[in-house]
């Protein structure tokens, strides 16, 4: 497993940027992993773009993450005859927290990392 370098403290980031950034962590929300796969296939072979490159992997591999758990959730919730419901529901509300804190650290310029991501795209 590689494990992750953050670029030098004196490498500056554009506000455009780590609004991009903002944006792709908080689509997430709403369009799942296709605003972030965009955002990296645009940009992955730009390297004066590595802040923005490295978070819109950071931004798919956690949609990756969140489906393949929604995946599994579907399946204990049929198993389970539906009280497993309520899980969706609260890991619903658990990614949104984490896509807006995502948002906020890359418009201030910070790479963040989710917590619990699968690391697929490195």
């Amino acid at each position: 497993m590689s494990e992750y370098h953050e670029p030098p403290a004196g490498a500056a980031v554009s506000q455009d940027d780590r609004t991009l950034a903002m944006l792709t962590h908080l689509s997430g929300i709403i369009f799942n992993f296709l605003v972030p796969l965009i955002i990296w296939l645009i940009n992955k072979d730009k390297p004066e773009k590595a802040f923005l490159i490295d978070q819109s992997k950071e931004a798919l591999n956690f949609c990756i993450t969140t489906i393949l758990v929604y995946v599994a959730l579907f399946i204990v919730t049929i198993v389970t005859f539906g009280l497993a419901s309520p899980l969706s529901f609260l890991f619903w509300i658990a990614t949104v927290v984490f896509f807006i804190i995502a948002g906020l650290k890359a418009n201030n310029g910070e790479h963040y990392r989710y917590p619990v991501a699968l690391r697929l795209i490195k």
